[in-house]
């Protein structure tokens, strides 16, 4: 099998500030603000058949992420999108994943960044299936880091600092022989994954972690539209670890990972049952327009 070529040695065009450029060429300098500072927000999005799933409500959360950082996106959420779709146009994709990545630059060097300039590029390439579950499900680790709270980070934007201990968390994971990670909250709690939202079911009924300190992701938010859609009934609620036990399936919701059924989260294990095979058709469906909420 050849080996997957590196992402700064591609053919193909990158949307960098208003203008496509060749793939190679789209850089930034090494003292960009937001490599030392993490001052940068991102999206991950997938088009299906040509048509970008829930574009704008995409570009809409790369401003707001932005603004939550404290630095404003001179694009509106028109222009985000359009920049989306151009992009994908010029690399001749239908069925894609789009990173559209805004951040500080490299005006000024130090914790202060009041003279930076916002900057924004848009890639996108074909991505196939991002987590594998197999037969069984996926075989999550307990992470050993956990979402920070609230008042420690700026949980509600989709920033690449929040990242940090999830790169850490799934690469801990994989150290020890398992595909991902489930994190816990601050409080212990059950959080996510280390890079996708999670439901659970038991007695057909939908459990998922409030999102408080980690982001309500626009795939989860849209299985709970699809679930209602169908009468099963969604509890959004803080969940102990230990009610792990008593769930009958569990599955991981994202952009990039879709709907993806787990087998086994540390000790505890689940069953990849009716209702998540139902949801996972319905997500389908639906972001290929065959279904409509």
């Amino acid at each position: 099998m050849a080996e997957e070529p590196t992402y700064d040695d591609r053919d193909g065009f990158i949307w960098l500030d208003g203008q496509l450029v060749p793939w190679r060429d789209a850089k930034v300098h090494v003292l960009t603000h937001a490599m030392h500072y993490a001052s940068s927000v991102f999206e991950g999005v997938r088009a299906y058949d040509g048509t970008i799933f829930e574009a704008d409500w995409h570009s809409q959360r790369l401003r707001d992420s932005a603004s939550i950082l404290g630095f404003d996106l001179p694009w509106s959420v028109e222009q985000i999108t359009a920049a989306c779709y151009e992009t994908m146009k010029a690399n001749n994709l239908k069925d894609a994943y789009v990173r559209p990545v805004a951040w500080r630059g490299s005006e000024q060097m130090g914790v202060s960044a009041q003279r930076t300039k916002p900057h924004m590029a848009v890639a996108c390439w074909y991505w196939g299936q991002y987590l594998d579950p197999g037969a069984g499900g996926l075989r999550l680790d307990i992470a050993p880091w956990r979402r920070p709270a609230p008042f420690t980070a700026p949980v509600q934007a989709k920033a690449a600092g929040l990242y940090m201990i999830a790169t850490m968390s799934k690469h801990y994971a994989e150290g020890r022989g398992f595909q991902d990670a489930l994190m816990f909250d601050y409080r212990g709690q059950v959080a996510e994954a280390t890079g996708a939202n999670a439901f659970f079911v038991k007695d057909g009924v939908l459990h998922t972690p409030t999102p408080d300190c980690f982001l309500n992701g626009i795939t989860r938010q849209t299985v709970i539209k699809l679930a209602k859609r169908r009468g099963i009934e969604v509890i959004e609620r803080a969940i102990w670890p230990e009610e792990l036990e008593g769930f009958e399936q569990f599955f991981l919701t994202g952009s990039a990972a879709e709907i993806v059924p787990v087998g086994s989260a540390g000790p505890w294990n689940f069953a990849v049952g009716d209702l998540t095979r139902q949801i996972q058709k319905d997500y389908s469906d639906l972001v290929r327009g065959k279904l409509s909420l």
